[in-house]
């Protein structure tokens, strides 16, 4: 490929994933974004802290992170129990975004369904 195609390549390829935790305690969802956000851009503020909802139900937090950039490496966090994570983007984002979770955390991969364009992988995360 040439650098002109794989110019135009690039600026195709999506660099955003959706992130999904749930059935979590707010300590863990608070770590595993915290930890994602200081690698990648978020759709959210720095001091967006997960909140519970009351009500019926499991509480479900949702953030989607630009990972064409890598801001810093995230260092270990700790986590009060595994938390099961759903990522959903582009192969190559979610690639990167993997990465990013694997300086924080121990990644186990637990599913994956591919498509066309973009894939979603089911993660449990683990304290390292």
């Amino acid at each position: 490929m040439n650098s002109a195609k794989q110019a135009s390549h690039a600026e195709h390829v999506s660099a955003e994933v959706v992130v999904e935790l749930e059935s979590c305690a707010t300590q863990d969802a608070h770590a595993v974004f915290s930890a994602l956000r200081t690698s990648f851009s978020s759709d959210r503020a720095a001091d967006d802290v997960p909140e519970e909802m009351a009500g019926p139900g499991a509480t479900v937090w949702t953030t989607t992170f630009d990972v064409s950039e890598l801001k810093a490496t995230a260092e270990p966090r700790r986590l009060t129990a595994p938390v099961v994570v759903s990522l959903q983007g582009g192969y190559w984002a979610v690639d990167q975004l993997c990465k990013g979770l694997e300086s924080a955390f121990a990644v186990h991969v637990l599913g994956m369904a591919a498509g066309d364009q973009e894939k979603e992988v089911e993660l449990r995360l683990e304290s390292r």
